[in-house]
């Protein structure tokens, strides 16, 4: 029973497009706010054999569209760890998140450390601030209630973020906009604040960033690990990383440093 239970609660929670079951690591995507795994699970066929790609499903989208959205940051790295612990305690694994996701993979890494003493050999960070900046302050700040749907539709239109397809269809544009607004609601939720010489992690942390995006306070994740950490621009808005030409640049680039950790 046991057994068919986690089965069950692996598949609710992740995709994965290309099972590798010899790889000799693990990637786990998290998607952007109102985003599902629909970009980021593709990414399975882009990486070579020794690289297995999982992406997480957030509760209220997709086949988990029925599941009540979450409450708080603290219940989807809960979910994410308990649904995953066995998987990542079997081999290396390494996080990208994009946007939301950045702020998701980060508390799930900084959860493992802080529980289980087990953290990725790199985390990639894009379309983020490091969560301790002014920056992330500002978005925890914005007055959730008070935006209206057309105002959150325009926004992801403004940013790229809304296949064509789906700006004609109201009953499409009203969940995107209810899901943005459930995701920014637990991005506010998050507290992570930096005490004095604390560093949580030692893994190396890359992190991108499209260059006509608006600019991310990321100079502060270096305060994040005692590893080294670099950054990315790559051309584009803020979903620079949907267009090929960066697709590519991103799968080589992850694939080297994930093969550059010495698994």
């Amino acid at each position: 029973f046991l057994v068919c239970f986690f089965s069950q609660e692996m598949e609710k929670l992740i995709v994965c497009v290309h099972e590798r079951p010899d790889a000799l690591c693990r990637l786990i995507c998290f998607p952007w706010a109102g985003g599902g795994t629909s970009q980021l699970a593709q990414w399975g066929k882009l990486f070579s054999d020794s690289i297995e790609v999982l992406c997480v499903r957030f509760p209220g989208r997709e086949t988990r569209f029925m599941e009540p959205f979450a409450k708080d940051m603290t219940s989807i790295a809960n979910e994410v760890t308990n649904v995953l612990l066995k998987e990542l305690k079997e081999k290396p694994f390494a996080f990208f998140g994009h946007s939301f996701g950045s702020y998701v993979s980060f508390a799930v890494a900084l959860h493992l450390k802080e529980k289980y003493g087990l953290e990725p050999v790199h985390l990639f960070i894009s379309g983020g601030h490091a969560p301790h900046s002014e920056g992330f302050l500002a978005v925890k700040s914005v007055p959730i209630s008070g935006i209206k749907d057309e105002e959150i539709i325009a926004h992801l239109q403004m940013l790229g973020g809304i296949p064509s397809k789906l700006l004609h269809n109201e009953d499409m544009r009203k969940q995107m906009a209810l899901t943005f607004r459930e995701d920014l609601r637990v991005l506010q939720t998050f507290l992570f604040e930096k005490t004095g010489m604390d560093i949580p992690f030692s893994c190396d942390i890359t992190c991108f960033n499209g260059s006509d995006d608006k600019v991310h306070d990321v100079q502060a994740w270096q305060e994040l690990t005692s590893g080294d950490t670099s950054f990315y621009e790559l051309p584009g808005g803020h979903f620079y990383l949907l267009k090929p030409s960066n697709e590519s640049f991103l799968t080589k680039h992850i694939t080297r440093c994930i093969e550059n950790a010495g698994l």
